[in-house]
């Protein structure tokens, strides 16, 4: 008897254990990924330290936004960003990039202060493009949706890289 007591004992924790896991309210959720919603198919790196190295070896300017997940702005641009078949081609092919939801400690990265959502170019000789900017004169960087003419042009200056040899 003791053993058949012993035995549904261990069955029950087992059994608990097995399907003891966690699962949020709202379902099964998806991982996120490094693009954070701005291109989920384009390679993104992980750090700017990282990003640096790839700009470098590849010999492709880097693109870095930054960002902010709860900013109304960042979501607005985020998603035309993340429509434009043009600017994915071409982040794809030509750019290594970056997206960012904290600053670094790199401050060339800020150069009119630090805001969101701000988008820099940094060429593969690890100079940052300040000479690339948007319409704004208060905030140089920044882009809105309307704005995405702007940033393919900007894009296309930023291919032009200030040392072609490494």
């Amino acid at each position: 008897m003791m053993k058949v007591a012993l035995s549904v004992l261990l069955f029950l924790v087992a059994m608990s254990s097995a399907f003891g896991k966690y699962m949020p309210k709202t379902g099964k959720r998806i991982p996120e990924t490094l693009s954070r919603g701005w291109g989920d198919q384009l390679i993104w790196a992980q750090t700017y330290e990282e990003a640096l190295y790839w700009s470098r070896s590849r010999n492709k300017p880097l693109l870095v936004i930054f960002h902010l997940e709860n900013c109304p702005h960042s979501q607005a641009l985020k998603k035309v960003f993340s429509e434009d078949n043009e600017i994915q081609k071409i982040l794809d092919e030509q750019f290594v990039v970056l997206n960012l939801v904290y600053e670094t400690t790199d401050k060339h990265l800020s150069p009119d202060g630090q805001y969101v959502p701000r988008i820099l170019f940094v060429d593969p000789s690890m100079t940052v493009r300040a000479d690339i900017n948007g319409r704004y004169s208060n905030r140089m960087y920044a882009y809105e949706p309307s704005d995405v003419k702007i940033l393919l042009s900007n894009m296309k200056k930023a291919q032009k890289l200030l040392k072609s040899e490494l």
